[in-house]
């Protein structure tokens, strides 16, 4: 099935930027993707099962409402903007304000991080999760062989006017600040959790 899952990956993201159908919910008609070359051989029956198996639950089905054709759509956009995308907005004093807000990356990336600012880097939004990989609720926003996470101050940010969102599945959205960018002021502390686990700095010389 995972051949199955990485050849409907594929063709989705090119039926997406290519169809001339509105996306303006981000759902598209499974048997239009069904019916490109690569997923020759398969149903819509798999396409069920590779959803409904998808620990992250990057992904959301739904019968068309009006034709009854069966849609499906990602839960948390990449590089695709989807103007009625399902995200909720989290706000300064509602009761969804997250304990924590977390970006996980690797160590090769954290120079930049440190010295620019997380970044979307053509992505719609910069992912983050409520909570570090295992933790209680986690399903996704991050991959759990991460070794950097780095925990945003989202209140301070979102007292400064940056937007952040929720997703379906529950990760933790932000289109950052009007270059894209969540800058290292928002940095509340670092943990490096691999190969072992210790909090980075995150004043003094900035790497080069």
């Amino acid at each position: 099935m995972d051949s199955a899952w990485r050849a409907w990956a594929r063709e989705r993201s090119w039926w997406t930027k290519t169809s001339q159908h509105s996306l303006r919910d981000g759902f598209v008609d499974v048997q239009e993707l069904l019916a490109q070359r690569s997923l020759a051989g398969y149903e819509e029956a798999d396409l069920r099962r590779v959803v409904e198996s998808n620990d992250k639950q990057r992904f959301a089905l739904r019968a068309h409402p009006t034709t009854g054709s069966l849609q499906i759509r990602a839960n948390q956009g990449h590089s695709l903007q989807v103007e009625e995308l399902d995200l909720q907005p989290i706000t300064l004093h509602g009761s969804d304000l997250p304990e924590c807000a977390v970006h996980g990356t690797f160590a090769r990336h954290w120079p930049s991080i440190l010295r620019d600012g997380l970044s979307r880097r053509g992505r719609a939004h910069i992912h983050m999760a409520p909570g570090e990989p295992g933790a209680e609720g986690v399903i996704s926003g991050m991959r759990g062989n991460c070794e950097i996470a780095i925990y945003i101050d989202i209140e301070k940010a979102l007292q400064d006017g940056i937007p952040f969102y929720r997703s379906a599945n529950g990760v933790i959205l932000s289109s950052g600040n009007a270059q894209g960018v969540l800058p290292r002021q928002y940095f509340q502390r670092v943990m490096q959790l691999q190969p072992e686990r210790k909090q980075l700095p995150l004043e003094g010389d900035t790497p080069s």
